[in-house]
């Protein structure tokens, strides 16, 4: 299938743009590439420093004692990059899995060593708590993080161990700095189904409203957020390994597999198998450093898979810095442009009512990559981690009759109500719209939203926190039409946390039959659900962006249709407004306590949403 001339023009773009930062990364890659081996380039103390833990029969392999030769080459060392901790349901798997890939490498005449681990913090834990506030910038220190533990440079390629919403693009920016190693990430997959996604949204909305007490929603959670594996509805973390499974940097189809399926420590093995060029039912071939694997084409079949698949709005902020990290540069444009086009193939909570395990039941993600290459929405010629491309992700992981490790065709959707084919998709476009105006540039997530609600015109309410909306709320002064703007929540203000505390009441006043929009320069995520929200707006009102001057009572029309985002007062008067600064009170205590002043420089340093919201630039 040709590819589609909006996809094309979009990438040539992309391409065009980002020529000179791009050559000089892959000019970095490749003359890194060319050294010899750590062990050749090393002195000897420095090598006996990396291998002095090491089993005897490892340490000889990987120091070149031994003259041990796989594939030609001298024994591989693999790079571990590890994100467990067992206060993330979604990590807590990852404990053994080192031991796994250790044992695995060794069959192969390789060795594997823990390079490091990554802080991994748990954004459901911190939802409307002072941690939030170092959510966003945990990104940036995983990011380091990972490149503190690639700095002992002794390593021939890497697996990162992670999942959840900042870590994998927090390994990904790592690994795309250390672009010359092959790499391959390694998930651990979903939860089972607990309590369904819409009865907890329900109980959230009875708790709003007091009519049920803290020991029934607290009932109501655990058994939605029951045990290991990743949370089952599509937010960040699962939109993460969507975008990796498109952007072939997984082992085909891993992504929703259950920690406690029987394929799951296959699924390791063969990340392990394949980063050192020995991947399963292909020819033994070297694995292509990520640097030059995640190229343009590949940043944009993953903002297509987004998009098609109706994804966290945190990935116009994440994947923006994934393509810095690669020399390449994208905005919010380039993801509106291919939004226009891309169809919406998916209906999975909470832009419907199915969990992830449902959507991997009906088809997953090898249904959909497969739906969009037949489409031409995907560049099909792309570099992946297994030697026989794009196409490999097409397929569905299992296990043969021998108990072997096999793939087999994703075949039709199982269920139409969940997934669907690009012929017949539930929507003709991807959902997300670009939203331009007196109020700057922010994003919109209208693929749960309904076609009557994509047009709001109202008096606002502005807060200066997420507290004060909240208490607005429960004192009855929202209950009328109205956009609700909160500031003062971007990434230098406060490191932008997300505000999906605000959902509910937001929810149960449009329910009301109230028109109701928020506007604000914090994150979603895409959990706004089916109420109006303009977020991520820049420049944000600490940068001096327009939202400092917005006043009680001005009317802001939000109208996602023809992509705009306004406010109905008269220019004179506009002109005349002084910007407000942040409140005394509020700006004394951002950034203090609980960890939040060593985080200060990143705040101080942070780009705008829409560049990444990044503090190593």
């Amino acid at each position: 299938m040709a590819l589609h001339p909006v996809v094309l023009s979009v990438s040539q773009r992309i391409i065009a743009r980002s020529a000179p930062t791009r050559a000089a990364y892959v000019a970095q890659v490749l003359a890194i590439a060319a050294r010899p081996p750590g062990t050749q380039r090393m002195g000897c103390a420095n090598v006996a420093h990396a291998f002095a833990a090491m089993e005897p029969a490892d340490k000889r392999r990987a120091s070149a004692l031994d003259a041990v030769q796989v594939v030609g080459q001298r024994a591989p060392n693999i790079a571990i990059i590890n994100a467990y901790n067992d206060m993330l349901s979604a990590h807590a798997p990852l404990q053994h899995y080192p031991d796994i890939i250790k044992d695995e490498a060794r069959r192969w005449g390789a060795t594997a060593q823990v390079a490091g681990g990554v802080p991994a913090m748990c954004d459901g834990v911190t939802q409307g708590a002072p941690g939030m506030e170092l959510s966003l910038f945990s990104r940036d220190a995983i990011a380091m993080a990972t490149a503190v533990s690639l700095s002992h440079d002794m390593f021939d390629c890497a697996l990162m161990l992670g999942v959840c919403d900042k870590i994998v693009p927090g390994l990904l920016i790592g690994a795309l700095h250390f672009g010359h190693l092959p790499t391959v990430f390694v998930p651990a997959g979903p939860m089972t189904s607990g309590l369904p996604n819409k009865e907890k949204a329900k109980v959230r909305e009875q708790a709003a409203l007091g009519l049920v007490g803290r020991a029934e929603l607290l009932q109501a959670e655990s058994a939605a957020y029951h045990g290991e594996g990743t949370c089952t509805f599509y937010g960040t973390a699962n939109s993460n390994q969507m975008l990796l499974e498109a952007m072939g940097l997984h082992v085909p189809g891993t992504a929703f597999v259950n920690p406690g399926d029987g394929l799951r420590e296959q699924l390791t093995r063969e990340a392990a198998r394949t980063v050192l060029g020995q991947a399963s039912g292909a020819p033994a071939q070297a694995c292509t450093p990520i640097g030059l694997l995640v190229d343009e084409r590949c940043v944009v079949n993953a903002m297509v898979a987004l998009l098609a698949t109706g994804g966290s709005t945190n990935h116009l902020i994440h994947w923006v810095a994934v393509a810095r990290a690669a020399g390449i540069v994208i905005d919010w444009d380039d993801f509106s442009a291919l939004s226009d086009v891309v169809p919406t193939l998916t209906r999975v909570y909470p832009n419907g009512s199915a969990d992830v395990n449902q959507f991997q039941a009906a088809g997953g993600p090898g249904f959909v990559i497969r739906e969009l290459l037949e489409a031409g929405l995907l560049h099909a010629d792309v570099l992946t981690v297994r030697p026989d491309g794009l196409h490999a992700f097409t397929r569905i992981p299992h296990a043969d009759a021998q108990g072997v490790l096999a793939w087999r065709d994703a075949g039709a959707s199982s269920d139409l109500d969940v997934v669907r084919p690009a012929t017949e998709p539930f929507s003709a476009s991807g959902g997300l719209k670009l939203l331009q105006g007196a109020l700057g540039r922010s994003v919109i997530k209208v693929s749960s939203v309904p076609a009557e609600r994509h047009v709001v015109q109202a008096p606002c309410r502005v807060f200066d926190s997420q507290d004060a909306l909240q208490a607005a709320f429960k004192a009855g002064e929202l209950d009328r039409d109205v956009v609700c703007v909160v500031r003062w929540q971007g990434p230098q203000a406060n490191g932008m946390p997300e505000l999906h505390k605000l959902t509910p009441p937001l929810a149960i006043l449009q329910n009301k039959g109230f028109a109701v929009a928020l506007v604000t320069d914090g994150r979603m995520s895409g959990a706004s659900g089916n109420v109006p929200a303009a977020i991520h707006v820049s420049p944000e009102a600490a940068a001096g962006g327009p939202l400092a001057c917005v006043q009680d009572g001005d009317v802001l029309r939000l109208d996602a249709g023809a992509g705009t985002l306004d406010l109905l007062v008269e220019p004179a008067q506009w002109q005349a407004r002084v910007p407000a600064t942040m409140p005394a009170a509020l700006k004394a205590a951002n950034g203090v306590g609980l960890g939040r002043e060593l985080f200060a420089g990143l705040r101080r340093n942070a780009l705008a949403a829409e560049q990444g919201a990044c503090a190593w630039l």
